[in-house]
């Protein structure tokens, strides 16, 4: 499986020919980051995660995508029929010739007078997990974490103290569309601190780099 980090928390897989997509927000250039995808999976509803007109657009020039996301994303898009499908903890599926297996609930808490929405993490052919905006650990184990490194609803210690929960064979940065250069070179050297108890190797890849997994 071949991964590609996009703008923010979007990442492109590729295998056998297929591309499937996560999270293309309004921070990736969502229409680059679906051209060609056979499947979109989204974790929740926050535009940073969810460009719903770019997925439209690519629903609609393309008959055999196919989007797979939470109950209240799916309610709009309900036009595409069959080809949205609903997906919750527990769920293992089939996209694209990848194996799914979904879990989480909630979005991470940012405030209690912020209604928490919805949040799907994606573990993919049992390697790779994303956690959208959460800090769910699978049940199943992790080789490749993909790490949110700054959020309104995480600090830093809440990143380490999480990546050594779901303590993966190794980490890539992620939701770091919000910082500056300083705040990337801070925020890397914060998830080398969380990697350091297992040695795992950890990187935030710039936007555009591709990596075999």
């Amino acid at each position: 499986m071949r991964l590609t980090k996009l703008g923010h928390s979007c990442v492109r897989l590729g295998k056998d020919g297929a591309t499937l997509v996560i999270d293309p927000g309004g921070w990736s250039d969502p229409a680059a980051a679906l051209d060609g995808a056979a499947a979109v999976l989204v974790t929740h509803e926050h535009p940073d995660h969810l460009d719903a007109d770019a997925i439209r657009a690519a629903l609609s020039s393309d008959p055999g995508v196919t989007l797979w996301a939470n109950q209240s994303i799916c309610a709009q898009f309900a036009e595409f029929g069959d080809r949205v499908h609903e997906v919750k903890h527990g769920d293992a599926v089939e996209v694209a010739g990848f194996d799914v297996h979904v879990y989480g609930v909630d979005h991470a808490l940012i405030h209690p007078d912020i209604p928490l929405v919805v949040n799907t993490g994606f573990l993919v052919d049992g390697d790779l997990f994303h956690p959208g905006d959460s800090f769910t650990v699978p049940e199943d184990p992790v080789r490749t974490l993909l790490v949110p490194i700054s959020a309104p609803w995480l600090k830093a210690g809440d990143m380490i103290d999480y990546f050594r929960a779901v303590a993966p064979a190794r980490g890539y940065a992620i939701h770091d569309a919000i910082l500056n250069d300083n705040g990337l070179g801070l925020m890397t050297r914060m998830l080398s601190v969380a990697a350091s108890a297992s040695g795992a190797p950890v990187a935030r890849l710039d936007p555009g780099t591709t990596v075999d997994l």
